[in-house]
């Protein structure tokens, strides 16, 4: 029963790094003319702006939570490009007296649709990060290149389920303190339009 309840936080922990929502699956292309023969116009700058994010929470002996907007911009029916915005609090009982970190940054990224199911997917983080010292806390910043591919699959009405697996070119284990434990960075949730 123990290692069913460690699992499940273990699960919950890292549930908000899985729960960013992705881009939005391209919009079908227009028809190059309408019945008169002439050529559709392009959609609005407004229709081509989304909203996204995250949000996250665990609580146990490690209390977590997570806020990450994004905004995207569509370029066109298979690319988007977008910022997002992140903040994250977390309060480790395990230790003795409790240590309390908050980590927070942004990003910047595009995204390609290779087919509408599967896209690429290119980011640069920069984190500014909290963590355990012998002393208490400390703070380092740290950029990540992160590049990789993921599916997105239509549920219907606006919702859809979508995974992706990243890789930070950047990553150097032997550069301590990290923010991340592995140069791998997964995710997978399901988003929902608005």
């Amino acid at each position: 029963m123990k290692r069913w309840i460690v699992a499940s936080l273990g699960v919950l922990a890292v549930a908000p790094a899985l729960a960013e929502a992705p881009i939005p699956p391209p919009v079908a292309a227009a028809s190059a003319a309408d019945d008169s023969g002439e050529a559709a116009p392009s959609a609005a700058w407004k229709d081509r702006i989304w909203f996204g994010g995250g949000i996250g929470a665990s609580f146990g002996d490690v209390d977590y939570v997570e806020i990450a907007p994004v905004v995207g911009y569509r370029l066109h029916p298979r690319v988007s490009v977008g910022s997002g915005l992140f903040w994250r609090r977390r309060s480790d009982d395990r230790y003795s007296p409790s240590v309390e970190t908050t980590d927070y940054g942004g990003s910047v990224f595009a995204q390609v649709h290779v087919v509408p199911s599967v896209f690429a997917h290119f980011e640069y983080e920069y984190a500014d990060y909290e963590y355990a010292t012998l002393d208490g806390t400390a703070r380092d910043g740290r950029s990540s290149l992160l590049v990789g591919a993921g599916v997105y699959r239509p549920l219907g009405g606006g919702v859809g389920f979508f995974a992706s697996a990243l890789y930070d070119v950047t990553y150097d284990e032997s550069d301590w303190p990290n923010p991340y434990d592995s140069p791998w960075i997964y995710r997978a949730g399901v988003s929902v339009g608005f």
